[in-house]
Parts: structure tokens; C-alpha cells; sequence
């Protein structure tokens, strides 16, 4: 019996799939022969793989270099008696390990939500009993009836079908209701062609249907799909994996200079206790001990305007890798479009006409205006549209909802835009009669009645109705010839470009008909016109990919979908216009097309193809596999459970917090509150000012660890004494990083931050520029305090109140340099000085600090610190002033280089 799980069913007739899987269709299986095979195959539910350990998550957390330099700090600071010191930086440790914990526990969601899709109830057929049952029970072989509004209970082969559809948009991305029948199609059929099967957690959208189970549990296309989650790589983002590599060399560095350093003292006979004083201060000097904490903040700060523009981020470094994103992979029902059939052309009375607005919304009109009321062949063919139908549109104009089948609620749009009121014109037209939409006739029909007068309206395929057809109603309402070539070639111009093609008919019947048959419409009618129709794109979505393209982001299109209709909304999306120069409609790959590509050609190909059409979750997945294989940051959109193994693969994965499904959502690391494609485009420009931040926060506290080691080599070397202690390091480090340098995570998004390309994924997180940068400021910082240090000690003045100096003067400093860190080029004066109040709060909160430090007794006893006099501060305040105007004048320097 295993075996048999592993075929494919869907190229069998059900005829063989029952003598295969041993069961009849009117009993279904023995009572006993179920239990065996429960106890065989195991409950319907899907099953993982056991995961770490809450404790192992937990202790993982600290597996950081960033973490190890922060553990460093804590000893460094233990070893010097500074007990208060040592148990904050712990505690700044502790919580980042929390918050990280948290983070990841709610990743771990993932597959349970996959789990919770699968529950429902299904009405089973066993031991020639129908009973309903938990859908945890069923097995192979059982048989199924499926009813309108059941969700699908496991993998099932069709056997009897009447009116069967199936939505099966969350798996395979077709936009609307699959018809399904017991026909056997050809084994190599894609997964969205098989007609004959119904796959688990799918809607029967309309009809009903009998059906044996052929999979369950983690052996359903669901079940595949949870062990391709699973499998996906769980990707360091651009920065973590750059502070990583950052972090490893700082650490070295560090642990260099200090044994050097105590080598050099021991080996010039210092005494070893001294020696190794100043190697620890060296050390603690070096170490940014703010950085990790700061990194956390600016992100958090970051996720706070994010989800203020619609965007909730559930894993805290996706921020920063949002602002890195090269391109973006976009499902596109849903997504990129309204998810809502529109009809956007008719062809009546021998012309094609536009159609306006967009999804269920009765806003639009048929153009050119006034045509609904001046060509009688366009109004007869809205009405009819109208009348043969069985949906209806409810809600306001605001929030339209419908009920029925998607395309029949497009016609009833569309009437609305020619000016029939639905309400009012079914009760003028009292329907006596109808024939069902049937697979096998390809058409719909009603008998209405109005008066004296009773009319058969008829919808359904081009073929089937052209052929029952005689006339064709002109523009004045008077029947005319009807020329099949003109019609055949108007159905073409509008399938070419994506839509959706049906066509209306009426007949007069007689005055005293009260029912419609097959036989009544088979020949005799009158053509009225088509009706083409497609799921249109978001008109936000047409902005942001505009925008994304403006920025560099190049935007592809992955959908379940069919070719031509994915082409015709990349067309009108302007996909491929950005950086490929391509014209719509745009390239596309198929999924046949990809199976046969391997993954060295795939690599090459997925750069130059916008579109990507009738794929399978596999071929999502690895579709996103190769881009990042070309070193491309990879965002992922999607709201399906087919969606969610490329949406956990992607450096960012993007679920529709609306319309997704809970494993789209938790496989996600960003989830839309509006579903609006649009929002990504904010996200991304957030992202692109929280990496900014970052970097400023960076150029602009690491001159001061720089600073400050070289202070201490330089002293240590010459045989001075240190002008700071380690102690006092400390309170530099920590009291800055907090007051000022978080202060840079409230900096607003530099003018033009979205049309510069986005930054290379392999470039370091510090450019030679910015490198220069922290080099000159950080030998500034060491001219300016080791120059006044030594200068007061000159003067007489006690070695604490040098020191005192000295330390204010990286603080000072720092404050000043923090108004020049806030913009890479310009200055604080052009992009306004006032321009972020948090940081003239910072920097006056500061001042208030390093007066506390400079003049409170217990502030003295502490950090050595000691009162100073007017004089000094000049000193202080002239040397601090300095560092600005150097940074401002190379600043100037590179603006006139690059001009």
C-alpha cells in the first residue's frame, strides 16, 4: 500500500483508482479494513519533525560574535571590581537573547498553522453508511462526499462530479473556481490541470461531487508543501551576516592589541599589574559595548514606522534587509491584483468597447460614454449577462462583496456600469426557467419574462453559443447576418490579451413557454456580443512597481496561473520595463518550461524573465533559490499555502495579512495589515532609512572606541600616564550610546532615498569613505584628549582633573560629531538643524550628565572624576568645535570632488 500512496492518480480512471486502492464507490471501505489502514498510514494531520528545544533556542542566542564581545566587556569590567558595570552590560546581553528568543518562537509557528489548515469535517461513505466524520480519521481508499462550502478533507480523485468546482487559489494560484470532473488527463499534467482531483485544504466552491481519498496527512500536496517549509534555509540577512564578519575581525583585533601590548610592558620590565591594566583598558576602549543594543532599538524604532504604514514585521532584523532588497518574486492573484474578476471589453454591434473601475466596486463606465444607451446590441448584451446568472454583488461601494461564482458577479458589475440596476431589473424580468452552466454544454441558460414578451438568455463558451446562433443583433437592434470569421477574430483580440472571453445570446420563445430545454436554444438565437474579463491589476500595484524599478528593484511575477493571462497583467503591471528594457506584454517561463531547465540554465535565465507562469511550490521555491544564487537580496510575496515554502526561503518573505492564509502568515517575515502590494514599496523605503540609521550610528560611535584604544597605546607606548581609566571608559561608552547615538534611529529618511539603487549585497557594511571617516574623527578624538591632557598636567592641575578633561572631551566631542553623522554628505545646516528634535534632546541630556559627572561628590568618588573651572571647558568646548568643522570641511571636499 505504500506504493500506491506514491502514484500519481490523476492519469487513472476512477474505475482503476477503486480496483487499486480496493474500495466501492456506494459502500466505500469495511469498518474493519479502516481501522488496519489507520493504524497503517496514521491520522490525517501533518506531521514535522521534532524541533530544537525551547532551553537549546533559548542558550543559541548567545551564539553571536557581537554577543562574545558584550560577555568580553562583562568579565573585563567584573575583573576590575566594577560589579554595577558588569551586571548592566549582562543585562543588555540577557535581553537581547530574549527578544531574539521570542522572535524565533514565533517561527516555530509555522507548520502548526500549516496543521490548522487541514482541520475540518468531511461526510464519509463507510461500511455503506454516510455519516460525517474528523477528517483525522479518514484514510486511503475512503470515500468522500463533497457538498458547496466543504474545505477538501485530504487528497481525493473525482469519481462522480455534478457542477463541481473548486477554489483552489491558495494552492495553485488560479484565480477562480476550477471545474472538476471524473476524467483521467494526461500524467504529466501540472498540478493546477488536473481536473480530475481535489487536493486538501482547497473550497468546493459550487456543486457536489463523490470522491475516494487517495492521500492524507504529510502525503497530500499540503502535507508536501509543510515538508518544503520545513526544508527552506533559515537565512542570515544582509547585515547580521556583515556585523558578524565586522564583529570577528573587531574581536581579533582587539585580542592582538592587548597581548601586544601586555607583551611590549612585560618585556620593558613593567610591573605585570600595570601592565595588565592598561591592556583591559585597551580592550574595554576598543569594545562598542552599545552596539548590539543600539542595533536592537534602531530596528525596533524601524518596525515602529513600518507597521504605522501597514507593514508588520514579525522577525526584528528583516527591517534592515527590506532596505537591501534587489528584487521582489510577487504572487500575483491577490497581490498584484484585486483577486476580483473584472470585465474590462466588450465586443457588441460590431466594435469593442472599454470598460472602466476595477473589481467588484459599481464605479466605472462603458466607453465612449453614453454607448449603453445609444447601441441597443451592447444593451441587450448587459442585460443578458445580467439576467442568465446566479450572483449577485452586496455591501456598500466601499467594501463590495459578493456572492456566487466570481465571473457571473462580473457580469452583474458591468450590467451596473450600462445602467441596469440589478435589483430592480431581475424583478422587471421574473426568470420562469433556467439550465444550469454544464461541463459538457459549455453554456447557461434562462427563460425571463416581461409582458407578453419571454426571451431565453444564453452565456457560456464562444464555441457553443456562436454555433446555436443565426443573427447577430445590431447596433440599432435590428438581426443581421452574423459573419463567424469577424467573430472568431474578435474572440482572439481579446483571449490575446489575457481576458477572459463569454459570450451572451437571446431567442424569443414562445408566449406561453414556462420552461426552457437544451432543445428549445439549439439553433435560432441571436448573437449579442462578448463579455472579456480578468482579475485586474491593484492600480497602487502599477505605482509600486514603478517605484520599485525608479529605486533598481527589479519586480517578477510567480503565479499558478495561466501564461497568457499572467502575460496580459505583467503587460499591464509594466513588468520588465525597469532594468531589462523589455516592452509588455513581458517574457514568460511556464512550469513545463522550468522542469525542463536545469539549474545552472535556470540561474542565468531567471534574470532576464519578468514573468513566471503556471508553476508548482517547488518551482517557487527554487525560483527564488536561484536568484539568491546570483547573489540577489530576494523578497517573496504571497497570501497561499502554496506561497509559503518561497516566502520562508526568501530573505524577506511578504504574506497578505487580509486575504493570507495562517501558514502564508507565519512562514512570512513581514505581513501586510492591508494586503496592498503598494506597502512593500513603503517597507522597503523604511528599510532603506533604518540601514542608513545604522550606518550612522556606526561611523559614529566607532571614532570614539578607536579614540580611545589609540589614547591608551599611545600613553602605554610612550610611558605615560593613561589619561583615562578603564572605569571611566565605560561610563564614555555607555552613557553616549544611550543618550546620543540611539538618538540617530529618530533621523528621517534622507531626500531621495528611493531612486538610488539599491546597495551590493557583497559591498562591506563600511565603505572606504566612511572608513576614512572613522579614522580621521578618531585620531582627532586622540590629538584633542591626550594634546589637553598632557596640557593641564603641564599647568599643575591634579591627575584627576585631567582626566576629567579628557573624558570630556570624547563626550563633548561626540555630542558635536553626532550633528554631523547625521547625513553622510550634507550638512546639518541643509537638511535642517532642528530637523530631528530627539537629538538636541539627546545632547542636552548629555551636557546635564558630564555636569553630574564633572561637579556631584559621588560622582568624584566613583570614576575619579573631579570639578573643573571655566578655562577648561573653553578648552574643551574649542576642541570639540574643531572636530566639527574638520568633518564639515571634508564633508564640503567630497561634495565638490563628486560634482
Amino acid at each position: 500500500m505504500d506504493s500506491l500512496l506514491e502514484k500519481h492518480w490523476h492519469h487513472l480512471s476512477p474505475e482503476e483508482v477503486m480496483d487499486l486502492l480496493g474500495t466501492d464507490p456506494q459502500k466505500g471501505l469495511d469498518i474493519l479494513e479502516a481501522k488496519r489502514r489507520l493504524a497503517e498510514f496514521g491520522p490525517n494531520v501533518l506531521t514535522g519533525k521534532p524541533g530544537k528545544a525551547a532551553l537549546e533556542r533559548f542558550l543559541l542566542q548567545f551564539h553571536q560574535p557581537l554577543v562574545y564581545i558584550l560577555i568580553v566587556a562583562a568579565i573585563v569590567t567584573a575583573v576590575l571590581g566594577e560589579w554595577l558595570d558588569a551586571w548592566v552590560i549582562c543585562g543588555v546581553v540577557l535581553v537581547n537573547a530574549v527578544v531574539g528568543y521570542v522572535q524565533e518562537a514565533k517561527a516555530v509557528k509555522a507548520l502548526a498553522a500549516l496543521s490548522a489548515t487541514m482541520k475540518a469535517e468531511a461526510t464519509l461513505v463507510r461500511g455503506g453508511k454516510t455519516s460525517r466524520v474528523d477528517a483525522a480519521e479518514l484514510v486511503p481508499g475512503d470515500v468522500i462526499v463533497l457538498h458547496s462550502g466543504d474545505k477538501t478533507p485530504a487528497d481525493i480523485r473525482i469519481v462522480q462530479s455534478r457542477e463541481l468546482r473548486v477554489d483552489e487559489s491558495s494552492l495553485t494560484g488560479e484565480s477562480l473556481p476550477v471545474e472538476k470532473n471524473p476524467a483521467a488527463v494526461a500524467r504529466s499534467a501540472v498540478l493546477a490541470d488536473r481536473t480530475g482531483m481535489a487536493y486538501a485544504g482547497t473550497l468546493v466552491a459550487y456543486g457536489q461531487g463523490l470522491g475516494v481519498v487517495t492521500a492524507t496527512g504529510s502525503s497530500t500536496e499540503l502535507g508536501r508543501i509543510a515538508g518544503l517549509v520545513e526544508a527552506a534555509d533559515d537565512l542570515d540577512t544582509p547585515l547580521t551576516r556583515k556585523i558578524a564578519k565586522f564583529s570577528h575581525v573587531l574581536l581579533v583585533v582587539i585580542l592582538v592589541l592587548a597581548a601586544v601590548t601586555f607583551l611590549i610592558g612585560i618585556l620593558r620590565g613593567e610591573p605585570a599589574s600595570d601592565v595588565f591594566m592598561a591592556a583591559v583598558a585597551l580592550a574595554v576602549g576598543a569594545i562598542p559595548e552599545g552596539l548590539p543594543a543600539a542595533m536592537t532599538i534602531i530596528l525596533a524604532v524601524g518596525v515602529s514606522r513600518m507597521a504605522a504604514r501597514k507593514a508588520v514585521i514579525r522577525k526584528l532584523p528583516a527591517v534592515e534587509t527590506l532596505g537591501g532588497v534587489t528584487v521582489v518574486c510577487s504572487d500575483k492573484t491577490g497581490t498584484l491584483t484585486e483577486n476580483q474578476m473584472t470585465v474590462r471589453e466588450i465586443f457588441a454591434g460590431g466594435r469593442h468597447l472599454e470598460v472602466t473601475g476595477s473589481g467588484y466596486s459599481l464605479v466605472g463606465d462603458i466607453l465612449p460614454e453614453g454607448a449603453a444607451k445609444n447601441d441597443l446590441a451592447l444593451s441587450r448584451c448587459l442585460l443578458a449577462g445580467l439576467l442568465c446568472n446566479d450572483a449577485s454583488v452586496e455591501g456598500g461601494p466601499e467594501q463590495p462583496a459578493i456572492q456566487g461564482d466570481p465571473t457571473e458577479a462580473a457580469l452583474v458589475v458591468a450590467a451596473a456600469k450600462g445602467g441596469f440596476a440589478a435589483a430592480q431589473t431581475q424583478a422587471a424580468y421574473p426568470r420562469l426557467d433556467s439550465l444550469p452552466f454544464a461541463s459538457e454544454r459549455q453554456y447557461m441558460a434562462t427563460l425571463n419574462v416581461t409582458g407578453d414578451t419571454r426571451t431565453a438568455f444564453l452565456k457560456g463558451s464562444a464555441e457553443r453559443l456562436l454555433a446555436r446562433c443565426d443573427t447577430v443583433l445590431g447596433p440599432d437592434g435590428t438581426p443581421g447576418p452574423l459573419d463567424r470569421e469577424a467573430m472568431s477574430q474578435a474572440v482572439d483580440a481579446m483571449a490575446a490579451k489575457g481576458l477572459r472571453v463569454l459570450a451572451l445570446a437571446e431567442k424569443a420563445m414562445p408566449g406561453d413557454a414556462s420552461q426552457v430545454g437544451h432543445e428549445d436554444i439549439a439553433s435560432g438565437a441571436v448573437f449579442l456580443g462578448f463579455q472579456g474579463m480578468i482579475d485586474p491589476p491593484r492600480p497602487e500595484a502599477i505605482e509600486a512597481v514603478a517605484a520599485f524599478q525608479k529605486a533598481g528593484v527589479r519586480v517578477k511575477m510567480i503565479t499558478g496561473d495561466h501564461a497568457v493571462t499572467a502575460m496580459a497583467v505583467g503587460g499591464m503591471l509594466g513588468l520588465g520595463m525597469g532594468a531589462c528594457q523589455e516592452k509588455p506584454p513581458c517574457k514568460a517561463l511556464t512550469g513545463a518550461q522550468l522542469a525542463a531547465i536545469n539549474d545552472e540554465d535556470l540561474i542565468g535565465r531567471v534574470q532576464e524573465t519578468s514573468v513566471f507562469a503556471r508553476v508548482s511550490p517547488e518551482q517557487k521555491l527554487r525560483l527564488v533559490m536561484a536568484l539568491q544564487a546570483r547573489g540577489e537580496v530576494a523578497a517573496m510575496t504571497g497570501d497561499g499555502v502554496n506561497d509559503a515554502p518561497a516566502l520562508k526561503q526568501a530573505n524577506i518573505g511578504v504574506a497578505m495579512g487580509l486575504a493570507g492564509t495562517d501558514a502564508a502568515k507565519e512562514a512570512a517575515d513581514m505581513v501586510l495589515t492591508d494586503d496592498n502590494f503598494a506597502t512593500i514599496a513603503a517597507a522597503v523605503e523604511e528599510g532603506r532609512g533604518v540601514f542608513d540609521n545604522l550606518i550612522k550610528f556606526i561611523v559614529w560611535t566607532l571614532p570614539t572606541n578607536l579614540g580611545e584604544g589609540l589614547v591608551i597605546l599611545i600613553a602605554f607606548l610612550f610611558g605615560a600616564t593613561l589619561p583615562i581609566l578603564p572605569v571611566q571608559i565605560l561610563w564614555i561608552n555607555m552613557t553616549t550610546a544611550g543618550s546620543l547615538g540611539l538618538m540617530l534611529a529618530f533621523e528621517p529618511k534622507e531626500p531621495g532615498i528611493m531612486e538610488r539603487p539599491p546597495r551590493d549585497p557583497g559591498r562591506p557594511i563600511l565603505g572606504s569613505f566612511l572608513a576614512g571617516r572613522i579614522l580621521l574623527v578618531g585620531v582627532l578624538l586622540l590629538i584633542a584628549s591626550f594634546g589637553l591632557f598632557q596640557w593641564e598636567l603641564a599647568l599643575g592641575s591634579s591627575l584627576e582633573t585631567a582626566r576629567t578633561v579628557a573624558v570630556n572631551v570624547f563626550v563633548m566631542a561626540e555630542a558635536v560629531y553626532l550633528f554631523n553623522s547625521r547625513s553622510f554628505f550634507r550638512s546639518p545646516f541643509a537638511i535642517g538643524f532642528f530637523g530631528n528634535p530627539y537629538v538636541i534632546g539627546g545632547a542636552v541630556f548629555m551636557v546635564a550628565l558630564q555636569l553630574a559627572y564633572t561637579y556631584l561628590p559621588l560622582m568624584n568618588t566613583l570614576f575619579n572624576s573631579a570639578p573643573l573651572g571655566l578655562t577648561p571647558w573653553l578648552k574643551i568646548a574649542a576642541a570639540s568645535l574643531a572636530v566639527f568643522c574638520i568633518v564639515e570641511l571634508e564633508k564640503k571636499l567630497r561634495r565638490d570632488k563628486s560634482v
